[in-house]
C-alpha cells in the first residue's frame, strides 16, 4: 500500500480503539504520521490500542461523540478525521434503537460540526451496506438503495445525507465509505453482537458448532481489513471531487455463508457440522458491490482477497484467543 502524505499530517480517529479503528491507528503511526484516538470504550478495547500508548506520536482523548465540547477538542488541529465510532449490529439497534440512534447520527453531526468549526481537510465517515436495505438487485450500485431495515440501517442513511448536506452547505469536504461485512484481526468474538467470522473461528478452536441464522445460503462480500484502511487513507488523499459522496468499499465478490464456513473449517481442520437457527431480524439476504465508482474516483484497489483474508484472520485469532 504506496500512501503518502506530507510529514506533519496529522490524523483524528473516532472509535480509535475498535476494530477497525484500532487498525487504522496503527497503519497510520507505522507510516509516521501523528495520530489522535477520541473513543469512549463503549464498545472498543483498551487491549487495541495498548501497544500504541507508548508512541510520540499518539495521542488519546477518552470522550464520548455525544458530547459536543468533546468533539470540538478532539478536532483542534487535526488535518483528517476519520470517523469510524458508532454504535453497529443491526440486532442492537432493533434492541435499542434511541442509542443507536443518539450515538449514531448526533455523534456524527456533532463531529461534522467540529471538523466544520476547526477547518478539516476532509471528514471521511463509515458508513454501511446496511442502506441498501430491500433493493434486490445486484450488484449493489451507489445511487440504486431501497428501504432501511433496520434502525441500525437508517442511522447510516442519515449519516450520508448529513455529509451530502454538509458538504453542499458548508463545503466541508465530507466522504462516505459504504462498508460490507469487514473483517480481520482485532474484531471481537466475545461480544454479544459479534460478526459471523470471529464467531465461526472461535467456536471451531474450541470444538464447538456454531450457529447459522438461517440457510447458510445468504451471501455477502466480505471485505478483509487492510483494504478498508486502504480506502480511508485514498478517501483523504484523492484530488478528484468527491466531497458529498459515497462509495462502496468492499472487496466485489460474493461469498455464500455455508461456503465461508467450509473455508474456515477446512483452514483449522476441523470436520464440525453447524447448527441452523431462524432467519435474523433485519438482515440483508444477498450482498454484492459494485466497486468501480471507488476505483475510479478514489483509486481504491482491494489488494487482499476474502482467501487471504481469512487465513491471517485465523492465524491471529490462534494467536490471540
Amino acid at each position: 500500500m504506496n500512501i503518502s502524505f506530507p510529514k506533519d499530517t496529522f490524523f483524528l480517529v473516532t472509535g480509535g480503539a475498535g476494530f477497525i479503528g484500532s487498525n487504522l491507528t496503527e497503519h497510520i503511526l507505522n507510516l509516521g504520521y501523528r495520530v489522535r484516538v477520541l473513543d469512549n470504550f463503549a464498545t472498543g478495547r483498551r487491549e487495541n490500542i495498548k501497544d500504541l500508548l507508548q508512541n510520540e506520536s499518539f495521542e488519546l482523548i477518552e470522550g464520548d461523540i455525544r458530547d459536543s465540547d468533546v468533539c470540538n477538542n478532539a478536532c483542534k488541529g487535526v488535518d483528517y478525521v476519520l470517523h469510524q465510532a458508532a454504535l453497529g449490529s443491526v440486532p442492537r439497534s432493533i434492541n435499542d434503537p434511541r442509542t443507536s440512534n443518539d450515538v449514531n447520527i448526533t455523534g456524527m453531526l456533532n463531529m461534522m460540526l467540529a471538523a466544520r468549526d476547526n477547518n478539516v481537510k476532509r471528514f471521511v465517515y463509515a458508513s454501511s451496506s446496511s442502506v441498501y436495505g430491500d433493493e434486490p438487485n445486484l450488484p449493489k450500485i451507489e445511487d440504486r438503495v431501497g428501504k432501511p431495515l433496520s434502525p441500525y440501517a437508517i442511522t447510516k442513511k442519515v449519516n450520508e445525507l448529513y455529509g451530502r448536506n454538509f458538504y453542499e452547505i458548508y463545503g466541508i469536504e465530507t466522504v462516505g465509505l459504504r462498508y460490507f461485512n469487514v473483517f480481520g484481526r482485532r474484531q471481537n468474538p466475545n461480544s454479544v453482537y459479534a460478526a459471523v467470522i470471529p464467531l465461526f473461528v472461535k467456536a471451531l478452536l474450541n470444538n464447538e458448532a456454531p450457529k447459522i441464522n438461517g440457510d447458510g445460503l445468504q451471501s455477502r462480500d466480505f471485505t478483509y481489513v487492510d483494504n478498508v484502511i486502504q480506502a480511508n487513507l485514498k478517501a483523504c488523499l484523492t484530488d478528484r471531487k468527491v466531497g458529498g459522496e459515497v462509495f462502496n468499499i468492499a472487496t466485489g465478490g460474493r461469498v455464500y455463508l455455508i461456503d465461508l464456513y467450509n473455508s474456515i473449517c477446512k483452514y483449522l481442520g476441523k470436520d464440525i457440522k453447524p447448527i441452523y437457527g431462524p432467519d435474523r431480524q433485519g438482515d440483508i439476504k444477498h450482498s454484492n458491490a459494485e466497486i468501480s465508482k471507488a476505483r475510479e474516483l478514489l483509486g481504491y484497489n482491494p489488494e487482499f482477497s476474502v482467501d487471504t483474508g481469512i487465513e491471517r484472520s485465523i492465524e491471529w485469532y490462534k494467536n490471540n484467543l
